[in-house]
């Protein structure tokens, strides 16, 4: 077993070297893309099962001194992630290449291979089984990324790499003070649920170490006022933003959250030291203010990623209780989120390529020239929003319980303003569509069945979600915040 947590790791590495290697030859890159993607899907498949049967596979990659070994573990945490992650990578190679066919798009070698990496590296941080492997990944997939984001070489795209990478690298370095704090406090430690200080470390560290893992994993996770990268980083292909938003940079961000504060750190000495509730102040702010700023958005992409900057920090909020039910709603919409903001990118590359359309301004009757399109657009902004049945009410619903449970009445109040701020800012889009009318949009005409058979797929999975414990994802977000907080889901 732990040999298919490496071959799940490595496999989209080898698959970039592969597609590197194929130069313009599109066949090829198909190839590779396709088999390494379902494959992959199909190892952490199984690495699932595993781990909903009681066993955690791990493995030493390398020992580089005492102590300080890159270890692979897969714990529910960890393969709920990798789930997410390489489900998403099958549909998002499908759709990719309708993109860039679409849109034009050049380098495409460059493109998919880098694509495959960022894979790699997020289920290496997935499967990390200590702070220094997280750590490693972490800074490796800034460097996969960063060819994605400056994709169309355009000055806007430059500036926007020059941006994400003295963000992303700058937050880096204060993750490295946390992985340096926690090896010389309790060398070696591997993830542990519940934390692994155990009183070693005084309330004045604790207290460093939590600022600087807002610092540090806020800049992936696109907390305020570390968030500017993200809607510059906009300039990049629709499917990079969707990778960006819904599959890795992001989500290892907010991971981060979840690995320091429930296996490093531990939620007990968080409320010891009042931490916890800070942290979750900070969460409620960036929710708040990233909906107001999203109203302000005509570009539609720019407004989906105020709407990711308000999303991520849910999790980061319920990392932050002392609550097995904000815990298991955080996990959960971790992997509800990365659902439902592909469907919307997926829906907007669709409305780009088919229409030229990328304002919501100009989006007057385009449900009628795309009515497929749209509907998946508002199953997802839905699902958002927190209404039943599509999964994103899942997950609020948890998060709120968890607020509720913790006595935190003002937090609750957040998580549900904020359904209400995100059907305000979403909502309308599809109003528009539907029940306005333009010359433009008469003559109904869909983006490529490689486009629009994705957005379907993910659309039907965010309703999935919602009406059962689809892939047993539930169950493993509730073991999650149970081993971590010690108590009842």
């Amino acid at each position: 077993m732990p040999v298919i947590a490496v071959m799940a790791v490595s496999l989209p590495a080898l698959a970039a070297l592969a597609i590197a290697l194929s130069g313009d030859r599109h066949r090829l890159r198909v190839l590779w893309t396709a088999l390494a993607s379902v494959s992959t899907f199909g190892l952490v498949v199984v690495l699932l099962r595993a781990v909903l049967d009681g066993r955690e596979p791990e493995v030493t990659l390398v020992t580089l001194a005492p102590a300080l070994e890159v270890v692979l573990k897969v714990d529910a945490a960890g393969v709920l992630l990798a789930a997410t992650a390489s489900a998403l990578w099958v549909l998002a190679a499908s759709y990719s290449f309708g993109y860039v066919a679409g849109a034009g798009e050049s380098h495409r070698t460059r493109f998919f291979a880098a694509f495959a990496l960022c894979v790699a590296t997020t289920l290496g941080l997935a499967f990390a089984g200590n702070l220094f492997t997280f750590f490693v990944f972490y800074e490796l997939l800034t460097a996969a990324t960063y060819p994605l984001v400056v994709h169309k070489q355009t000055p806007q795209a430059l500036a926007a790499g020059r941006r994400y990478l003295f963000t992303l690298l700058g937050g880096g370095t204060a993750v490295l003070l946390v992985v340096v704090i926690v090896q010389t406090t309790v060398p070696g430690a591997a993830f542990t649920a519940g934390g692994v200080l155990d009183g070693k470390l005084s309330d004045a560290g604790v207290l460093v170490l939590v600022a600087l893992t807002v610092v540090g994993f806020g800049t992936k996770a696109a907390m305020m006022p570390f968030h500017g990268w993200l809607p510059r980083a906009m300039v990049a292909p629709t499917p990079v933003s969707a990778l960006l938003h819904a599959v890795a940079v992001v989500k290892a961000g907010v991971f981060g959250f979840t690995r320091v504060f429930g296996y490093v750190i531990g939620p007990d000495r968080l409320a010891e030291v009042g931490a916890g509730v800070v942290v979750a102040v900070l969460a409620s702010v960036t929710i708040v203010v990233a909906s107001i700023i999203a109203f302000r958005q005509d570009n539609l992409k720019r407004r989906l990623a105020y709407s990711t900057i308000a999303h991520l920090s849910y999790i980061v909020l319920g990392v932050s209780i002392l609550s097995a039910a904000a815990w298991q709603g955080a996990l959960l919409h971790l992997a509800n989120h990365a659902v439902l903001k592909i469907t919307l990118f997926f829906c907007a590359g669709a409305i780009y390529v088919t229409t030229g359309v990328d304002r919501v301004s100009a989006m007057d009757g385009i449900g009628r020239r795309m009515p497929l399109t749209m509907a998946a657009f508002g199953i997802a902004a839905l699902g958002l929003a927190g209404v039943p049945p599509i999964s994103g009410f899942v997950s609020k619903w948890f998060l709120g319980q968890g607020t509720i449970d913790a006595a935190e009445p003002l937090l609750a109040a957040v998580v549900i303003g904020s359904g209400l701020l995100t059907a305000g800012y979403l909502l309308p889009i599809v109003h528009r569509a539907f029940f306005r009318s333009s010359p433009e949009f008469t003559v109904r005409r869909e983006a490529a069945p490689s486009m629009l058979v994705p957005l379907g797929i993910t659309a039907l999975l965010g309703v999935l979600l919602g009406l059962g414990d689809l892939f047993s994802l539930g169950d493993l977000a509730g073991n999650v915040g149970r081993a971590v907080t010690g108590g009842p889901s």
